[in-house]
């Protein structure tokens, strides 16, 4: 039965990437290079759960489509513009470097020119699919490095439409008719126009009628039924489905639906992606890597290379520091999905040979595959990097009374209240975009991991008076504390909590200066929900105020019951019910000394 065949298939795919996938994430290696293995495993090569692999490619290959209509979302048109140097500078030079170096070396093994040409600029194609989400599994998107690899993939895909367009016509011979293949220009401009004009006057209004409804899963249709349309109309006239809906998405960008749109694609996004990676994983043919291994390892070795040298140049050219340089070459320097595509296209036109066709195929995946690996070991290498050379070495040598962890949400406020009070302070963060940004402001800080001891000791925390742990990462925090405590017991600390649990571990270590992260803003939210119910400005304080005495006396009385569960949770329960009577009696107690004059100015609803 056909339908019990699909659903089969569905639950090998759902498996394998329920099993695989997180093992990975586990050991550091990211969601992707799970999505890769679990396709080796279930494909023709592995157990041989499914044979299809071209097929599921093809079909998943719709998940890049969603990924460029979501990217096209984030970018409205003024900030495409910003890009455009980076777009058609950094992405046009890595392209026609990369092509000129493979093709040189592709000379001594391709005599066909066509050929060679085609082989060139198909491997010097990455893939946006592995890119974008390793951007986005890394948070790499406001970096140097996210947003110059945006730039890169998107003048490539750009690259891909005048290569398939040109494809055809060299099999074209004189004296023949063109190919029902080549593109016809003023269809071309009608679906561009179509779509640029269709977006920004029509599909808003359409939204509007469909919100109107009030039923989510229409609105949810029509938003696929736009991109797949929109891709639909992309491929008969013979350009990139996925560039289709990147301007759509553009184009929407500003709409009041954007969000929504966001949120109603994102799940089928993630979906296909992972699709996606684990065709590629299956379409790897392994039998060929054990049959010419020495051959197809060194065109990955040779191609990885020539890419990350071009990307780590150009990058420099283009005024990146050496580590965005490192992660945007680790990022780019795998080849690209649109590979297949040219390659199979090639195949139908014999432009190209299937025995050199074939190994390649083996070598696109096998780069996809390394790349994960890769970004894993350039972080690595700059965290070393970092920390060795900058780290330490950068450190002032003069002795500060402050020494500050952290330079996020809260450091910065710390940062700002101290120089203003002429309170010197060394400040130290281990994200090197965020270092980069205060120093921008003039606010000097410098780059290291603050658990490693010598760092600190460079810092001058033997002369300091006091230890600020400002850092969003809880068990970092938790571990900076032991290890000052470990050789300074008597420093005192000041350290941001992420919760209850997060200051006892704290306490537990000897530091009782700890400040919850959100305690005090949810505490100021109260008091203006309080005001606008109807509560006087001294009311409305005092409420918070009597509720902060009690909530951090509690907190020190659950600390001595912390190893004792039962006891615990039944100290909470009565705790909040003796506060909720105190609290009543506390703002009777007000109510009833108010003067008569004041009691009908502000009615509490």
């Amino acid at each position: 039965m056909a339908g019990a065949e699909i659903l089969v298939d569905a639950v090998v795919y759902l498996g394998a990437a329920v099993i695989a996938v997180p093992i990975s994430k586990r050991l550091g290696l990211g969601s992707v290079i799970g999505y890769l293995i679990a396709g080796i495993v279930i494909g023709p090569w592995g157990l041989h759960l499914i044979d299809d692999a071209e097929t599921i490619l093809h079909f998943s290959e719709f998940g890049v489509v969603l990924l460029l209509f979501l990217i096209g979302l984030e970018l409205n048109p003024s900030r495409l513009w910003a890009l455009r140097h980076a777009i058609f500078g950094l992405g046009a030079l890595q392209v026609l470097l990369t092509a000129s170096l493979i093709a040189a070396f592709g000379w001594f093994f391709i005599d066909d020119m066509k050929a060679l040409f085609i082989v060139a600029v198909a491997l010097a194609l990455s893939s946006t699919a592995m890119a974008m989400q390793l951007v986005g599994e890394k948070n790499l998107s406001q970096t140097s490095a996210g947003q110059s690899a945006f730039a890169v993939l998107l003048f490539q895909d750009l690259a891909v439409i005048p290569l398939l367009a040109l494809m055809p016509l060299m099999v074209h011979k004189a004296g023949e008719s063109t190919p029902g293949g080549a593109i016809n220009l003023i269809h071309i401009i009608a679906v561009v126009g179509l779509i640029l004009i269709g977006g920004r006057y029509v599909v808003r209004h359409v939204f509007r009628i469909i919100a109107k409804t009030e039923l989510r899963e229409i609105f949810t249709a029509f938003a696929l039924l736009l991109v797949i349309g929109i891709a639909l109309l992309m491929a008969y006239v013979g350009l990139s489905m996925a560039l289709g809906t990147f301007l759509a998405g553009v184009v929407l960008a500003d709409s009041e639906y954007r969000q929504q749109l966001e949120i109603e694609i994102e799940p089928f996004k993630g979906l296909l992606m992972g699709l996606f990676f684990i065709a590629v994983g299956m379409s790897t043919n392994i039998g060929l890597l054990g049959e010419e291994f020495p051959l197809i390892i060194g065109l990955v070795g040779g191609i990885l290379l020539i890419k990350f040298a071009v990307l780590l140049l150009v990058g420099k050219w283009f005024h990146l520091s050496g580590n965005q340089s490192l992660l945007l070459a680790a990022l780019v320097a795998q080849v690209g999905e649109f590979a297949f595509v040219i390659f199979g296209l090639a195949d139908r036109l014999h432009l190209i040979d299937p025995s050199i066709s074939g190994p390649l195929i083996v070598v696109v995946s096998l780069s996809m595959i390394i790349t994960p690996l890769l970004i894993v070991a350039v972080e690595k290498l700059i965290d070393r990097r970092m920390t060795v050379e900058e780290s330490v070495e950068e450190m002032p040598h003069e002795s500060n009374p402050v020494i500050l962890i952290g330079v996020g949400r809260m450091g910065q406020v710390i940062s700002r209240m101290l120089i203003a009070n002429d309170i010197y302070a060394t400040v130290i963060d281990n994200d090197p975009d965020q270092v980069e940004l205060s120093r921008r402001y003039a606010h000097k800080a410098y780059y290291g991991d603050a658990r490693r001891a010598d760092l600190l000791e460079a810092a001058g925390i033997g002369d300091a008076r006091l230890l600020i742990v400002a850092c969003d990462d809880q068990h970092a925090t938790t571990e900076i504390v032991d290890v000052v405590k470990a050789k300074y017991p008597s420093l005192p600390i000041v350290a941001r909590a992420r919760n209850r649990t997060h200051a006892y571990e704290l306490f537990e270590r000897g530091v009782k200066d700890v400040e919850r992260e959100t305690f005090f803003s949810s505490l100021a939210m109260t008091e203006r929900v309080l005001k606008l119910l109807g509560y006087s400005n001294d009311d409305a304080y005092a409420a918070v105020a009597f509720f902060r005495k009690h909530d951090e006396d509690m907190l020190e009385r659950l600390f001595e019951l912390r190893d004792e569960p039962d006891r615990m949770r039944q100290s909470v329960i009565q705790s909040r019910k003796d506060f909720d009577q105190l609290m009543r009696e506390e703002m009777s107690r007000r109510d009833s000394n108010a003067s008569p004059d004041d009691a009908g100015v502000d009615q509490k609803i």
